[in-house]
């Protein structure tokens, strides 16, 4: 078993946090503990909050890491992918996480406390999932102002998470749902159809009435 002489602080942490992520994708959010991830590589939980800092940024690190690969899941699977760029995106979000159920789930079940804030570098490495999709929804959308892509995304985001929320929360199968992925797809195809569609006809002018 290693003990505390035989990592440096990087090699610490980097063992930490694989370690971390393979203990919270098993048990969930709920039952994740230090203690243990401390006991599975062979050293004290005070060397894991002497890394961190704390809990909670242990986890915001263990959750910027599942970022990273539901970053490399996407890739992935646009590089592998056919030409329907829009379908294989939506898809590979379906799909890591459902793959990757806990990890993905302790995401949005983790809020840091109070007064604390993300630091940048957790941000920018999060940002690149964010920066892949408003990515596809520009080249969707050719002549549309940058501006108009990002919010789109947002919104399309929003819509396509939903749509995964009550998919793996069962709830879709209580609404009698039985295709959550191909309904989250056709929003995104009726949200980029209708951005594309051009725009009606201003009414006429009116003239005025006669004095």
């Amino acid at each position: 078993m290693a003990r505390r002489s035989d990592h440096s602080r990087p090699e610490l942490h980097d063992l930490i946090l694989a370690e971390g992520s393979r203990h919270l994708a098993e048990v969930g959010f709920a039952r994740f503990s230090a203690r243990e991830v401390a006991k599975r590589i062979g050293y004290a939980v005070g060397t894991i909050y002497h890394v961190f800092g704390s809990y909670d940024r242990l986890m915001l690190a263990i959750n910027t890491r599942t970022f990273g690969l539901w970053a490399d899941h996407l890739e992935a699977r646009l590089a592998a992918g056919g030409t329907d760029r829009i379908a294989t995106l939506v898809e590979g979000y379906f799909s890591f996480a459902r793959a990757h159920r806990n990890l993905w789930m302790a995401i949005y079940d983790h809020r840091l406390p109070p007064g604390e804030t993300m630091p940048d570098s957790d941000a920018s490495q999060r940002a690149r999932l964010t920066a892949i999709i408003v990515a596809e929804i520009a080249a969707a959308l050719p002549g549309a102002p940058p501006a108009t892509a990002e919010a789109l995304a947002r919104s399309l985001i929003a819509t396509v998470h939903g749509h995964c929320v009550f998919d793996l929360g069962g709830s879709f199968a209580l609404l009698g749902e039985g295709d959550p992925l191909g309904a989250a797809l056709a929003r995104v195809r009726e949200a980029l159809a209708a951005s594309t569609a051009p725009a009606p006809p201003a009414p006429p002018l009116r003239s005025p009435p006669a004095g």
